[in-house]
């Protein structure tokens, strides 16, 4: 498919996409949340609803302060909605922030542990599962390391490993590359697109990096400005693997730009 014709066909407007037929892994039902009360009161989502199908990779994008972090906070149950409901149906999910949170006086080995103990799991066991997922993202050799001892990427895979070590198959991402240089994200996409092939793991990705999210995602979904609702989705329908410059990956950013600085502009900067 062109680019040309790829900004023309594949914007999907309010739902309407057909299924993968894989189930439904997060429902998101007619969700509303609101902060304060009175004067003070704050609607800071509003009936919101998106089903992720298990094994997706879904990419939410949005002005700041469009509701993206508080729908990442109810799914993992951090935060409840004041009406509707979510519900995940393969497990606790696993959220990743863009600090990579590690505990300093840990090694990376026994950072990525940590989750595993928490879940009582056996040594010889932890050993082995560590031992995988260090390898997954590229790290084996550098287990006895410290954080201190890590590049800024490096430390982000440790913190994908130790999401990765807990009992989910929902993996909760909230704009994880932000603070990194260019390369290092290009390199860590590439980690993460195939860390996704090869595990089957459903994504939910929070990102003001537009390119980003049609880089890595399934489908893009976008909430408008404050409060935050389904506005529009696009289904990527680029074929993978995907490079960040490439032409389609290119013309469906414009077509998403556009959309979102059409939705910035009808209800203010911010």
């Amino acid at each position: 498919m062109t680019a040309a014709a790829l900004a023309t066909t594949e914007v999907v407007e309010l739902a309407g996409r057909p299924s993968r037929g894989n189930g439904v892994a997060v429902r998101i039902d007619n969700v509303s949340k609101t902060y304060g009360n009175g004067n003070g009161r704050l609607l800071a989502v509003d009936h919101v609803g998106i089903d992720v199908e298990r094994g997706e990779f879904l990419c939410l994008v949005g002005a700041s302060g469009c509701g993206k972090s508080t729908l990442l906070t109810m799914i993992a149950g951090l935060d409840k909605p004041t009406t509707g409901g979510i519900e995940v149906s393969d497990g606790k999910p696993a959220l990743m922030f863009q600090e990579p949170a590690l505990l300093p006086w840990l090694t990376v080995h026994d950072n990525v542990e940590m989750p595993l103990k928490l879940q009582k799991v056996d040594k010889a066991q932890r050993r082995d599962r560590v031992h995988e997922l260090l390898q997954l993202v590229h790290l084996d050799s550098f287990a006895a390391k410290r954080p201190h001892e890590l590049s800024g990427g490096m430390r982000q895979r440790v913190a994908l490993a130790r999401a990765l070590a807990q009992t989910t198959r929902v993996l909760l991402m909230d704009e994880p590359f932000a603070a990194l240089d260019a390369i290092t994200r290009d390199v860590l996409h590439e980690d993460l697109a195939r860390i996704h092939a090869s595990t089957g793991i459903t994504i939910v990705f929070v990102t003001h990096n537009v390119r980003e999210a049609v880089r890595l995602g399934d489908r893009v979904v976008m909430l408008s400005s404050r409060p935050g609702r389904v506005v529009a989705e696009w289904d990527v329908a680029i074929e993978r693997p995907r490079r960040i410059e490439s032409p389609e990956v290119g013309a469906l950013s414009v077509v998403i730009t556009d959309r979102l600085r059409e939705e910035i502009g009808r209800h203010g900067r911010h």
